[in-house]
């Protein structure tokens, strides 16, 4: 069975956030597995309001952009978020889908167990917030049972992480980026597989 995994981009704009991701899902596709790729950019997604609108008739009051993405999100084995650095830490656009998938939880608690996760951060500086915004993502993760995968080690201790020096030029440029995006991308394939074998042994 083909792995699927679903690039989620938090970047209002086409710009250098939307490009790593698309890059990641490239490496990806080169290894084997299969990709989606889904954006708030252009999208209507509204604010969670905590109404617990959701907890009573498991689904979300707003039916909104956000649709599209609870279909992909439900037959990926993995998740990319990638998002830019909003005031050290990640958009609000990239929270506002986080915070909207409580209605996936709310109809399945066990809607993103073992799936895998990675982040990818893009700030405009070097020390911009990066691995703030990756600590938000990999939160997510581990609060809804997923299992976080950073690249390891020296320049990928949280994942991926770019200077964009806000232009996406800037971001196609950063050598340091790239190379914390193939490792990221290596151990999150590595994961994707472990997952796979340890599915086929419990059939």
């Amino acid at each position: 069975m083909i792995m699927i995994v679903v690039g989620v981009c938090g970047s209002p704009r086409a710009q250098a956030t939307e490009h790593i991701l698309k890059e990641a899902l490239n490496q990806l596709e080169a290894k084997g597995l299969q990709t989606r790729f889904w954006t708030v950019r252009g999208k209507r997604v509204g604010f969670c309001a905590h109404c617990d609108y959701c907890l009573k008739n498991k689904e979300c009051a707003f039916k909104d952009d956000m649709q599209e993405l609870y279909g992909l999100l439900k037959n990926a084995d993995g998740i990319i978020f990638a998002s830019p650095v909003y005031n050290g830490g990640m958009s609000a656009q990239t929270k506002a889908v986080m915070d909207r998938c409580r209605a996936l939880v709310a109809a399945d608690v066990h809607f993103f167990r073992g799936k895998v996760g990675m982040g990818i951060a893009a700030g405009g500086d070097r020390m911009g917030g990066q691995e703030s915004a990756l600590t938000q993502i990999h939160t997510f993760y581990i609060l809804n049972g997923m299992i976080p995968v950073s690249g390891g080690f020296f320049g990928a201790n949280l994942g991926a992480t770019f200077w964009k020096k806000d232009t996406l030029d800037g971001a196609k440029q950063d050598e340091e980026g790239f190379k914390s995006l193939k490792k990221t991308v290596k151990r999150f394939v590595e994961v994707l597989r472990e997952q796979e074998k340890g599915e086929k042994k419990h059939e």
